[in-house]
């Protein structure tokens, strides 16, 4: 789908120097075999007939991928793609786009005054 570069993209593309995060990932991209990896997990993975929708397979795929090439936890992983133009863009996750689902909510588990586990959940 055709989208409208933005002023960041431009920056990006005008850089003559790639970062050794961008040489990664796109090492990762040449040797991936997308379509089939999807194939193989897209029975398994939620349709999303209840609940919130989830986020698309191969964007959670490459997050997941992401966040195991460079040791990352889940909350910072979310960090990353906020913060990294290489992971945001290997991801899929453009933050401008309005067609882009919501990122996932950090859940941040605390212990109650009688021992009892509440999750708070909010967005960062």
């Amino acid at each position: 789908m055709p989208t409208q570069t933005s002023f960041a993209e431009l920056e990006v593309i005008s850089k003559k120097k790639q970062t050794r995060r961008e040489r990664f990932l796109a090492q990762i991209e040449a040797a991936t075999p997308w379509a089939q990896l999807v194939a193989v997990i897209e029975p398994h993975y939620p349709k999303g007939n209840r609940g919130r929708p989830p986020i698309g397979l191969e964007r959670m795929l490459r997050m997941s991928i992401a966040q195991k090439g460079f040791g990352l936890s889940d909350e910072g992983i979310e960090d990353a793609l906020y913060d990294s133009r290489a992971i945001r863009r290997f991801v899929g996750n453009y933050l401008a786009r309005v067609d882009a689902p919501p990122m996932p909510r950090h859940i941040i588990r605390a212990t109650g005054p009688q021992g009892r586990q509440k999750s708070t959940a909010f967005y960062p």
